[in-house]
């Protein structure tokens, strides 16, 4: 009977609506008011079972994530945050207000928070088709993801980075970008989630050494691996390692796989040099359109370069995924780690932050047209 009450009470709640913040408060002026910032504990406690575990999505850097149905019908999905976050409810709270204003298509939207009791909380509308490794890293499910999906998918993160980035009220790094943390809407069009969680977790800046390194193996850039250094193209070295493994189908590293093809960077870039960098297209595409695979091959090296100078920034990259036509620079050998973690590739100038220079080997650059590439498309045979 207990639970019965409890879920009623909410119910009404839900029904009657929550007051507006008053006219002049912080809230007013930022435009969000607290029906749309604050969930209640015993709310997300009846929509999740009680954090059951049945209703657990997963487990990521920055706690557990829950499914959970909202009396309204909603689904919804919460993340636990860990405890490691040293903000108070103040803090807590300003920032998420900030990151409510972070909206767009290729975003997983941010509904509101929790804040009750050592627990903070975050909720986020859910997606019914998982994140892009449950099918791209899935050989049975990997053919439903064909190229037209896969050059989406490129495309669509790209621009969710530049909205990211340049976009936003206060710029915004992720610093976890991979595969899991791309979702897939019923469409199969593509979110990045957990946007804005490193700004929970305060004490980092942009362009500085960092005392907390915060990411994923085999997705990280090599200065900010092994100095904390962070900035915009700690993403995009992320995202060039992202498209490899969407145009492969496989993971950054597999140790079942012989010693030259285990790692990914280093496999692309060998077959790269030797121009066959169509090798590496996933052998479950049925079809593939081979110069935009080709194109997406170069680009993906071109982001993991070891200087942070000859990363494009994300403008850049998605302007050459949009463009008709188009000079891409010729790419240079990336930052790659080998089986024991240690980078293979030292950075000459890891920490020179000229965006500009991305474009000085575009002399030796490759011109490619989107026009030849919409008739070109191809059976792989495969």
């Amino acid at each position: 009977m207990g639970l019965c009450s409890s879920f009623c009470v909410c119910l009404e709640r839900l029904r009657a609506g929550r007051p507006a913040a008053a006219a002049g408060s912080d809230d007013a002026e930022d435009g969000i008011d607290s029906f749309n910032l604050f969930f209640d504990l015993q709310e997300l406690q009846i929509a999740t079972g009680f954090f059951s575990e049945l209703n657990k999505l997963g487990h990521g850097g920055f706690g557990p994530v829950y499914k959970g149905l909202m009396p309204n019908c909603q689904e919804i999905a919460v993340k636990k945050l860990s405890l490691d976050s040293p903000q108070g409810a103040t803090e807590f709270t300003n920032e998420v207000k900030l990151l409510l204003r972070v909206q767009h298509k290729n975003l997983v939207t941010l509904l509101g928070c929790c804040v009750e009791g050592p627990e903070k909380m975050l909720v986020y509308e859910y997606l019914p088709n998982k994140s892009l490794d449950y099918f791209l890293f899935d050989k049975q499910k990997s053919g439903s993801l064909d190229w037209t999906t896969r050059f989406q998918v490129i495309k669509g993160v790209a621009r969710g980075l530049l909205y990211l980035h340049e976009e936003t009220p206060e710029r915004i790094i992720h610093r976890d970008i991979k595969a899991s943390n791309i979702l897939l809407d019923e469409k199969l069009n593509p979110k990045i989630s957990d946007c804005g969680l490193a700004r929970l977790f305060p004490g980092e800046d942009t362009h500085i050494n960092t005392f907390r390194i915060s990411g994923t193996h085999g997705y990280m850039a090599p200065e900010y691996a092994m100095h904390g250094y962070l900035s915009v193209k700690t993403d995009v070295f992320s995202y060039g390692v992202l498209v490899l493994e969407i145009i492969s189908g496989r993971k950054n590293h597999d140790g079942q796989l012989e010693r030259e093809k285990a790692d990914l960077l280093s496999y692309t870039w060998m077959l790269h040099q030797g121009g066959k960098a169509l090798d590496l297209v996933d052998p479950n595409l049925a079809r593939c359109n081979p110069v935009e695979a080709a194109m997406c091959v170069q680009l993906g090296i071109l982001c993991c370069q070891a200087s942070v100078a000859e990363r494009p920034d994300m403008k850049s990259i998605y302007l050459m995924l949009s463009s008709d036509s188009f000079t891409l620079p010729r790419p240079g050998k990336p930052g790659f780690q080998g089986r024991r973690g240690c980078w293979t590739t030292t950075p000459t100038s890891a920490f020179t932050n000229n965006t500009n220079a991305s474009s000085r080997g575009s002399s030796f650059g490759e011109e490619h047209s989107r026009n030849w590439m919409s008739h070109s498309s191809i059976d792989e045979g495969r």
